[in-house]
């Protein structure tokens, strides 16, 4: 699981399916990018690193960091 766009997600105020509704994407491919069963494309990183404000390389990793330690 991608611990840190979870935490990301959580911090905007967003469930999953806002999420999704914000990417247009089904809400299963945004659980399936969440659970890191699927990758996305580099357009749907590059939103949601302008929806989180994080950069997309941390919300990738599947080790959590803080998020406010930020590159």
């Amino acid at each position: 699981m991608r611990e840190n766009l979870r935490n990301a997600r959580k911090a905007a105020g967003m469930t999953q399916q806002e999420l999704a509704d914000k990417l247009r994407i089904s809400l299963t491919h945004y659980q399936n990018i969440e659970y890191g069963k699927a990758l996305g494309s580099i357009k749907l990183w590059d939103d949601l690193e302008d929806i989180t404000g994080i950069n997309q390389r941390v919300l990738r990793e599947t080790h959590p960091v803080p998020l406010n330690n930020q590159e």
